[in-house]
């Protein structure tokens, strides 16, 4: 694959558009959830405007009244037309994807093609804590497969976890996240192409969470798993929400590799009917017309990554920040503080700060927290202040 490397947009830095009066007018659940005193920076919602595209679209289909079901392949066509552009990515097939609700709703409808009930079910903690609740409510196992002190996947544990979930002959899937949240690393194409390996070696089906693909920064490649040798078995999930904060109208799209394309034609046509055709048109019209707004707001996450990076060697020194090459998420890791398994209590209570507590990531996310970083510069400076003030 050939990247067409984006650059500057030319657009402002939609991070800096919003000041926190009008933030806390919001009614979504990063804004609703904790009282007015504290700063939320916990659940994936990012503190900016939308994309003028989207408005647009999203105006339009009102004024039309163009709020029935969702049809067509609009969204797809755009999906594919960005993977080529951005990713260099040709292999993105419209007559292999089908449009599903939402991520999670679709990783699990995926799963469902690929695995039965008490089958098993490998994931890389520290991961999104949905994972391991969705997985279990399909009544599957979870395997935990632990990235390695680099943050990377760790290829013989990988192996091992293989190994033991198809012990017996039973069925079993990996399911991927990539880029990993909530360490923001991104799987390599060697990487990729040895998980392609160990799972056909083994017989498990890849089920890849992609939806933080669009928000990859620098100089680093995002690499769909369905592009690399031997992904051709898997399976994506791929939306536009994370990065065009879509997340309240929904809409993703699953994605077939040329050995899978069987196993999707089987997903049921009724899953078809509960993403928003709101979401559908928002979406194609992020991938579409919105990369300008996209690559303003990727500088705007550089830079804002470099200044948590400093904030915290000056101000919290103790706490281990490895900037992540993707997402909008900083994984901090806080034991040495002595804070205990969930450091994000102490800040909360006693600085006002609402960070997402590393438990429910799993194994590796004791003494952890996560951060969002899409937010004003001027929220991060503050919420690190106040951090450190809980400490005192």
């Amino acid at each position: 694959m050939t990247r067409i490397p984006h650059g500057t947009s030319g657009e402002p830095n939609p991070l800096r558009a919003l000041d926190l009066d009008r933030l806390r007018r919001r009614t979504s659940m990063k804004w609703r959830t904790y009282p007015d005193d504290v700063l939320p920076l916990w659940v994936a919602e990012m503190d900016t405007p939308l994309a003028e595209p989207v408005v647009r679209a999203l105006t339009d289909a009102l004024a039309l009244g163009d709020t029935g079901y969702p049809a067509g392949t609009a969204y797809a066509e755009a999906l594919a037309d960005f993977a080529e552009k951005r990713w260099g990515w040709t292999g993105l097939d419209v007559g292999r994807t089908a449009i599903v609700p939402d991520v999670m709703l679709g990783v699990v409808e995926m799963l469902r093609l690929v695995t039965g009930p008490g089958d098993a079910v490998v994931v890389n903690p520290p991961v999104y804590p949905p994972f391991f609740h969705f997985v279990a409510h399909m009544d599957r196992r979870v395997v935990q497969a632990p990235l390695g002190p680099d943050s990377r996947i760790d290829l013989g544990v990988l192996e091992e976890c293989f190994r033991a979930a198809v012990a017996g002959g039973r069925r079993a899937a990996f399911l991927l996240c990539s880029p990993h949240n909530p360490t923001g690393t991104v799987h390599t194409a060697e990487e990729l192409t040895a998980v392609a390996r160990l799972a056909d070696q083994y017989g498990v089906r890849v089920v890849a969470d992609e939806i933080h693909a669009p928000l990859v920064v620098g100089d680093t490649d995002f690499v769909p798993y369905l592009s690399v040798p031997g992904g051709g078995r898997g399976l994506s999930l791929m939306s536009a929400s994370k990065a065009w904060n879509l997340a309240g109208v929904k809409a993703a799209l699953a994605v077939a590799g040329p050995e899978s394309a069987a196993d999707l034609a089987l997903l049921p046509e009724e899953v078809g009917h509960g993403p928003s055709h709101l979401g559908a048109i928002a979406h194609t019209a992020a991938l579409r017309d919105g990369t300008a707004w996209l690559d303003a707001l990727l500088a705007g996450l550089d830079e804002n990554r470099r200044l948590l990076a400093g904030l915290l060697a000056r101000h919290l020194p103790a706490v281990a920040y490895r900037p992540g090459d993707a997402t909008y998420l900083a994984w901090l890791d806080c034991r040495p503080l002595g804070l205990g398994d969930g450091p994000a209590d102490v800040f909360l209570h006693r600085g006002r700060v609402a960070l997402t507590c590393g438990i429910p990531f799993g194994s590796g996310g004791a003494g952890h927290v996560r951060l969002n970083l899409a937010t004003s510069p001027e929220i991060i400076t503050e919420a690190v202040r106040r951090m450190a003030t809980a400490l005192e």
